[in-house]
């Protein structure tokens, strides 16, 4: 559908990580908001998404040495992102019905996309060819995209995933399963975005510049690429006093 309706879920953003002394781009590193009424709420963040970062740090360098690349060349860049712990939630009593869209076909601006199991099926990914396959996670792994600097810092050799979360019949079936035993409705993702440095430059790295893919890909700052992947979204409306855009939603 375009244009698309909104998604039917709910999100908090909470930021990992160290932040820069400095940085042109503030808004990517604003003070976090503890909600009310949870004692245990930055405690129980910081910890689950420090682990969830390491864990994007291991795969990155493991992707650096299967490229034949010094092993920090991605988490070099990673340091002092604004990396955010992303709780994503959809209240499956209210938008049970099949076909309904959680999370509409999309790909993700950040550099990786890491998320447990969610409790309720309906993630399905694309494969290079265009074919649609829905994603069964296993207990206790964790599940790993690409994101657009990814694909950015390798001129295309890695492209950002495009996926979607929507009620299936296997949505259903958990639907009714839960509901038999009383256990709750709410499809609930524990999806963290890891980035690179706002204020470090995107462009395809060795070996996989060439005046092709640097057309392409031009240079940009990651966080000059955020603002305006969050512009073209309507998540980014207003200028401040820099003249710089202010996140307005999120």
């Amino acid at each position: 559908m375009c244009p698309p309706d909104l998604d039917n879920k709910s999100r908090f953003f909470w930021r990992i990580g160290n932040t820069p002394s400095y940085t042109e781009f503030p808004q990517m590193h604003a003070d976090p908001v503890i909600p009310y009424n949870f004692p245990e709420w930055k405690t129980v963040m910081n910890s689950w998404g420090t682990l969830m970062l390491e864990t994007v740090i291991t795969v990155a360098e493991m992707c650096a040495r299967g490229f034949g690349l010094p092993v920090d060349t991605f988490t070099s860049l990673m340091k002092y992102g604004p990396h955010l712990l992303a709780p994503t939630g959809s209240n499956l009593a209210r938008f049970g019905k099949l076909g309904t869209v959680l999370a509409g076909f999309h790909s993700d601006l950040n550099f990786l996309t890491i998320h447990g199991r969610a409790r309720f099926p309906g993630l399905s990914v694309w494969t290079r060819e265009g074919k649609r396959i829905a994603v069964k996670v296993a207990q206790g792994c964790l599940l790993l995209q690409a994101g657009k600097q990814f694909e950015w810092l390798t001129g295309g050799q890695i492209l950002a995933g495009f996926h979607e979360v929507i009620v299936t019949e296997e949505t259903i079936q958990a639907i009714d399963e839960a509901s038999k035993i009383g256990r709750s409705l709410w499809r609930v993702s524990s999806t963290m975005f890891t980035h690179i440095a706002s204020d470090n430059i995107l462009q395809p790295l060795e070996p996989f510049a060439t005046s092709e893919t640097m057309k392409k890909y031009p240079s940009i700052k990651a966080g000059a690429q955020v603002l305006a992947e969050l512009a073209a979204i309507n998540m980014c409306t207003t200028l401040d006093t820099d003249g710089e855009p202010e996140i307005s939603a999120m």
